[in-house]
């Protein structure tokens, strides 16, 4: 388990739900951070407390569907200053729900693309020489479990084209330092996953965090959040670890 202490991470949909979980168990393990919303007052609010535990933290906040915006905050980034070691992909959109799915508009797909998958590998495509060059890094993609739901197209097939690019890019940074993975924290009661959902937005803690703390170079991995439910974090990352060796020989 590596030791985070005085690196930066940046969170995006850090404000509430899982995004604000993550990143107050990276600042727990004293991880400074850059915190993304949507809206500013909201980025503030959510540093302004994090902030209280010793940590340094920065603001950040963009809508992740306007591309043009990504690359702004990217370069606001830049100009901080603070080497982003590790990135928690974390924001995402589920736009509508079609009970009559053959009707589904392609708004759906464009604007879930946009969000949920082209804005995140525009930060890994940033981010990623950067952490090359330094020779450590850890990106962890928020993906969902979500199957046989056409209801949801273009949610689910914008995380599907998530998981794969992430999958074939891992496989340039096997063996390296630098590692990419996916993290399904599962069905959860937020404001995506909605009131009806089976498990608290706790549950996904240390689950969604867990790429973020192995040491073992093995990218391309998905860790699902169910699989490390009510363990502690070095708990969560040993056993990790310990399948690490499993999910090499499958490649």
């Amino acid at each position: 388990m590596i030791d985070v202490r005085g690196k930066w991470a940046l969170v995006t949909g850090a404000s509430r739900g899982i995004g604000a979980l993550a990143a107050k168990c990276l600042a727990e393990q004293g991880c400074n951070l850059v915190l993304h919303s949507r809206s500013m007052e909201h980025s503030q609010k959510i540093a302004d407390e994090i902030r209280t535990t010793g940590v340094e933290v920065h603001a950040a906040a963009c809508e992740l569907s306007d591309l043009h915006a990504v690359e702004e905050m990217l370069h606001t980034i830049d100009a901080w200053n603070v080497p982003i070691d590790i990135v928690l992909n974390n924001a995402g959109l589920q736009i509508a729900y079609r009970t009559d799915y053959y009707k589904t508009p392609a708004e759906d797909y464009t604007k879930s693309f946009l969000i949920n998958t082209t804005a995140p590998m525009m930060i890994c495509y940033h981010f990623l020489p950067k952490m090359i060059a330094r020779g450590f890094g850890r990106i962890v993609n928020t993906t969902s479990g979500i199957r046989l739901e056409p209801e949801q197209a273009g949610y689910s097939a914008s995380k599907a084209a998530l998981d794969k690019v992430t999958v074939d890019l891992g496989s340039k940074l096997e063996g390296t330092d630098v590692i990419i993975s996916l993290a399904d924290p599962g069905w959860c009661r937020t404001d995506l996953g909605g009131p009806n959902a089976p498990n608290a937005p706790e549950s996904a803690i240390p689950g969604v965090v867990v790429g973020a703390f192995v040491n073992d170079k093995v990218s391309g991995r998905l860790f699902c959040a169910s699989d490390f439910a009510g363990m502690t974090l070095s708990d969560a990352v040993a056993k990790a670890e310990a399948e690490a060796e499993n999910f090499r020989k499958i490649l």
